[in-house]
């Protein structure tokens, strides 16, 4: 008890108390802290109310704007406006005008504002003109005025035709900075309205303002107003004058649009159909000028027959000296890689090349060939001379795998050589290919043309499809191009027998072979027969000519195989053959 009596003795405020602070001690200390943040939340509190009743600094507007405006006979517009603030204006004011207003579909007004200048109190204050496509907006340095500041404008293109004649069709005051009190508008015209509108508010509104009058003995003079307008709303006006009174100095433009640029009104679409057909009959006639092959005259040149040689037997005899390379290149116009690989055939029927199929390396290996070089008659063309010294050179032997590195490079050789053989030949006036290369040339130069001229006409015209059938009769320029390469009459002549040929080659029996020179006579027909059609019932009758059941690598004396390789197996063989030497000479 002394203890606790010693301890109340020194007080509250005792060094001692102060230094080592009971749980008693520390709860007053609590009370008194929650004590002082409630009343500071009190007099918060009591302090709001007088805070968010001081006034804030106000934006700057305008108390008043009077607009005078004068409508010329001329329909030029003068207008000038009385902008009063209450107090100081701001540093800066600006308006921005609309140059463009758009319209329903593709059409639109264009005013023009000009002549623009700001005073206050008689003097001359400082502005700068911004103007876009759309807009024209003045910058007035207003910094220190304190009276009111007068713009004044002059508009041209106001004054627009409608259903009910001359109309004024412009706003009275447009895209100001601030906002705007007591507006109003005092139209001057030289003569007596037939009718006068007003909207307000944001642009393009349909509200009417609040006040529209003129027209009547008593306000000759139309007048508008509207109590208040938001910073860059519109007061819009619209008077109606008699005809002639007033003269209409609308402009109009049109917008870039799709459906404007390429229009189908009567007179582009009309315009551009008759092109096209003009253009279709021009290109068909152009064709039949100087792409139709001349009338063959006398007989049909015939490439090759079957002669009969006994009762049911024929032989196959090549006429004219013509090789399956010139066949296809005098059918189609082009040396395709069938006619060259056709050529390796012929030249190995005829002598020249020993086509040996090797064995397979594994049952899944891929197919291969020896090529051997002979010596054979003295009756090679140009063009074959050169494929079979880009093939293997005398003497040598080349695997198929390996000719592609080799012939690659000279397939254009052989191709022109055989180009220019059938020229020479009298088939052809000018190299197939030199005839396609040209009109292709001007088919791409006439694209160009055409697309640069639809670039244009749609730019800035309503004949964008006139553009269009340029194109396209450019592009079939490039094809009909493609058809150009015309054959002589002589050349006309060998295709009506190549004609004939390729008939006998689908119908002609294969059995007639005289007998035991079958194998001999089919493989001449073959090559013909991979040109011009037909090649599978050729094979067959290789095939069918086999009489005994033994191997025959070697009973062909163009194309020899494996050990146990059959004539049966040729149709097989010579697909592969075919399609693998192929790719070797024209892949990439």
């Amino acid at each position: 008890m002394q203890h606790v009596a010693d301890d109340r003795s020194r007080g509250p405020l005792s060094p001692a108390a102060d230094a080592r602070p009971g749980r008693a001690g520390r709860t007053r200390r609590s009370v008194l802290g929650r004590t002082a943040a409630t009343g500071a939340m009190i007099i918060g509190a009591a302090a709001l109310p007088l805070l968010t009743a001081l006034p804030a600094e106000a934006a700057p507007a305008a108390s008043a704007v009077a607009v005078d405006a004068g409508v010329a006979k001329d329909g030029t517009v003068t207008a000038k406006e009385t902008i009063t603030f209450d107090g100081t204006a701001p540093d800066t004011l600006s308006q921005r005008f609309e140059n463009r207003e758009n319209l329903l579909g593709d059409r639109r007004y264009v005013q023009t504002v000009s002549g623009v200048t700001a005073t206050s109190g008689g003097k001359q204050l400082t502005v700068r003109t911004d103007d876009t496509a759309q807009y024209s907006t003045i910058t007035v340095d207003t910094a220190g005025v304190s009276g009111p500041v007068v713009i004044s404008y002059t508009t041209v293109g106001a004054v627009i035709s409608t259903a009910d004649g001359p109309t004024l069709h412009w706003r009275a005051l447009q895209g100001l900075s601030v906002p705007a009190s007591n507006v109003t508008a005092n139209v001057r015209i030289p003569t007596t309205p037939t009718f006068v509108r007003c909207t307000a508010g944001a642009p393009n509104s349909t509200v009417p303002c609040d006040t529209a009058a003129g027209g009547t003995e008593d306000s000759q003079t139309p007048t508008f107003g509207e109590t208040t307008l938001g910073q860059g709303q519109v007061l819009a006006v619209e008077i109606g004058f008699p005809t002639n009174a007033v003269s209409v100095n609308e402009k109009i433009t049109y917008r870039w649009t799709v459906a404007r640029a390429f229009s189908v009104k009567p007179l582009p679409l009309g315009l551009a159909l008759g092109l096209l057909v003009l253009g279709g009959l021009a290109l068909v006639l152009l064709h039949r000028r100087a792409g139709r092959d001349a009338s063959a005259r006398g007989d049909v040149v015939r490439a090759g027959e079957f002669a009969p040689v006994g009762a049911g037997e024929s032989e196959f005899r090549v006429l004219s000296d013509i090789r399956p390379g010139h066949v296809g290149t005098v059918v189609d116009e082009r040396v395709d890689p069938i006619d060259i690989t056709a050529s390796l055939l012929d030249l190995a029927v005829r002598g020249h090349l020993l086509i040996t199929e090797l064995p397979r390396e594994s049952e899944y290996g891929r197919t291969d060939w020896l090529l051997r070089r002979l010596d054979g008659p003295d009756d090679l063309r140009p063009f074959e001379s050169t494929l079979l010294d880009a093939t293997v050179a005398r003497g040598d032997e080349v695997r198929v795998s390996e000719i592609g590195s080799r012939v690659h490079g000279s397939v254009g050789a052989v191709q022109d050589a055989l180009y220019d053989e059938v020229v020479a030949n009298g088939w052809y006036e000018r190299r197939p290919d030199a005839t396609r290369s040209r009109w292709t040339t001007w088919g791409i130069a006439a694209i160009v043309a055409a697309v640069v001229v639809t670039v244009l006409l749609a730019a800035f015209t309503t004949f964008g499809l006139t553009g269009i059938v340029l194109i396209v009769l450019a592009l079939g320029l490039v094809f009909v191009g493609q058809e150009m390469p015309a054959r002589t009459a002589r050349g006309a002549a060998l295709l009506a027998g190549l004609g004939a040929l390729r008939s006998d080659l689908l119908t002609h029996p294969t059995n007639q072979m005289p007998k035991g020179r079958e194998l001999r006579e089919l493989s001449e027909v073959l090559p013909y027969a991979v040109v011009l059609g037909g090649a599978e019932r050729w094979l067959d009758a290789i095939v069918a000519a086999d009489d005994d059941a033994d191997a025959d690598p070697e009973d062909l004396s163009w194309y020899h195989g494996p050990d146990t390789w059959h004539l049966r197996h040729l149709p097989e063989s010579l697909r592969n053959f075919v399609t693998t030497v192929t790719g070797s000479l024209f892949s990439r």
